[in-house]
């Protein structure tokens, strides 16, 4: 099988960091005093999660991955749990011969969501083959990859803003969050990390796509789709092409995961699609005619 990246951060994975690969001119702005609500001169509204409105607590759940032409490439176990007044989510797929990712992940959800670790990493027979960690508190990234039995290491100090920088899972608790929001029609902002493999924080863009119908597992799901949207620098697009990254929430409330499609961990990983349901086959989504949304 060829080697691939992994799921729900692993799955999550956040590619868009190849955006800033090619500026250095990403500055922040002072947030306000209502951070869900800041203004931004780039797009409608600069992002901060809002006050949780539906807290997460124990899940268990058998997720599986795809290849974009719905033939099973992982299984997949999902568990969260709370501890400590901390969400706890770790996520690990089995892709054949002995190769393993595995993600993990920390966010305090009071008294408002706020990721604080996040790791991703792949092995394969025991071998680290890639490694990347972030602890926001420390703001410092990790990240290692392994090329021909040569190991390359970066360690850098990186800009975190508390509500408003995320990575892997993270993103879909935030999605869950800013629902409402998006499919009212407002495009909000956060900041994402990512890998070149080198560590990048960059801007991203979350709106709403669309209430879409997938076969899954043998039957047919409904969901609503929403879109990360790296915003790349221009010079960055002249050395590389970056692509959305789409997330589907199940609906009416209460709102979950239901399928994740984009590229991998790093920018030239492959495209692959991440089902809540397991099965042997997943279909593409194809949007539901708008009259026929359900009432949230």
């Amino acid at each position: 099988m060829k080697r691939m990246g992994g799921w729900l951060s692993g799955l999550f994975l956040f590619a868009v960091a190849c955006a800033a690969e090619g500026s250095s001119s990403d500055t922040t702005a002072e947030p306000s005093d209502n951070p869900s609500l800041e203004t931004s001169a780039n797009s409608g509204v600069r992002g901060g999660t809002d006050e949780v409105r539906e807290i997460e607590a124990a899940l268990h759940g058998f997720p599986a991955m795809f290849d974009l032409q719905g033939k099973k490439l992982a299984d997949g176990e999902f568990t969260q749990w709370l501890q400590n007044d901390l969400l706890h989510v770790t996520i690990a797929y089995d892709l054949g011969a002995a190769h393993r990712i595995v993600e993990k992940t920390t966010l305090r959800q009071k008294p408002r969501l706020i990721q604080e670790e996040w790791s991703w990493k792949e092995s394969q027979s025991g071998k680290l083959l890639r490694h990347f960690e972030l602890d926001f508190k420390s703001e410092t990234i990790i990240a290692e990859k392994c090329i021909e039995s040569k190991t390359s290491k970066w360690v850098e100090s990186v800009k975190i803003e508390p509500g408003r920088t995320f990575a892997g899972f993270g993103f879909v608790l935030v999605l869950k969050n800013v629902r409402d929001r998006l499919v009212a029609g407002e495009k909000v902002e956060f900041k994402a990390v990512g890998f070149t493999p080198k560590p990048r924080v960059v801007s991203v863009e979350l709106s709403y796509g669309g209430l879409e119908r997938m076969d899954m597992a043998g039957r047919t799901v409904t969901g609503d789709r929403f879109v990360i949207h790296p915003k790349v620098p221009a010079i960055a697009k002249a050395f590389v092409e970056v692509k959305d990254i789409n997330i589907w929430l199940t609906t009416p409330r209460p709102a979950g995961f239901l399928r994740w499609e984009g590229p991998l961990i790093e920018a030239g990983d492959s495209v692959a699609r991440v089902d809540l349901l397991p099965g042997n086959h997943s279909g593409p989504a194809l949007p539901v005619r708008a009259n026929t949304r359900k009432s949230n």
